[in-house]
């Protein structure tokens, strides 16, 4: 009665914690259908009898095995992303996590370790949190699935790569991720998923992939809040 349980979204009242009302689940673009089975984006027609691609991951080869999202990054989910982000929302993490395990539900084998995407540590001292690492640590929770949240880190600073292209995102994030050296051991032989909350072209991905791949992963997918559908 006292802190009554309101929509993640827009505030109103709403009958469980951590929740959507009705109209803004309905204006929320969650990704349901056919689906790129290596990114996670929405795409138009029905499935076949194999996995199906999507034009973005058919030109810049994938080096994970399979990847979900639960969003397309617009409206409703934007405002989610960027709450959650930037505005200290922490709450949307908890809500997240339900539909981050529901997206990730065929990725979930034997052998599965969950990591966030890392943080440089001067952004993580200065944003106070790693929003990759809470929402990991919520698919942990509702699957029971065992998670690391410092298995990779970011040794090296990189600049903003809001408003780069594609080519200069690679270029820039090339390196720039690593395993722990006293986490890499994990990894040996080991499934690991990879989540965080927004993917754009795949680049910062891709370098984290590429560090797991080395330190002994025998498989990586990727497991995303939300997906910018034909990013530049």
């Amino acid at each position: 009665m006292i802190y009554p349980a309101r929509c993640l979204c827009c505030g109103e009242m709403v009958e469980s914690d951590f929740a959507l009302c009705g109209p803004c689940w309905r204006d929320t673009p969650f990704v349901t259908g056919l689906a790129c089975d290596a990114c996670g984006a929405p795409m138009m027609g029905q499935a076949g009898t194999g996995p199906e691609i999507c034009d973005d991951c058919m030109t810049t080869p994938r080096p994970w095995s399979r990847g979900r999202a639960v969003f397309q990054y617009d409206g409703n989910a934007r405002r989610l992303v960027k709450d959650l982000k930037h505005g200290d929302r922490q709450d949307i993490a908890r809500g997240a996590g339900p539909w981050l395990a529901n997206a990730g539900r065929d990725l979930w084998g034997t052998n599965v370790l969950l990591a966030p995407i890392p943080l440089h540590w001067t952004r993580l001292l200065a944003r106070r949190f790693n929003q990759s690492a809470l929402l990991s640590q919520a698919v942990a929770r509702t699957t029971g699935l065992p998670h690391c949240p410092d298995l990779l880190i970011r040794p090296v600073r990189t600049a903003s790569t809001r408003g780069k292209g594609r080519e200069a995102r690679f270029a820039q994030l090339q390196g720039a991720i690593a395993a722990h050296p006293k986490r890499k051991g994990q990894m040996a032989g080991r499934h690991v998923v990879l989540v965080d909350d927004v993917m754009t072209t795949g680049a910062t991905f891709s370098a984290a992939t590429d560090a797991c791949l080395a330190a002994g992963a025998s498989d990586v997918s990727v497991l995303v809040l939300a997906r910018v559908a034909n990013g530049p």
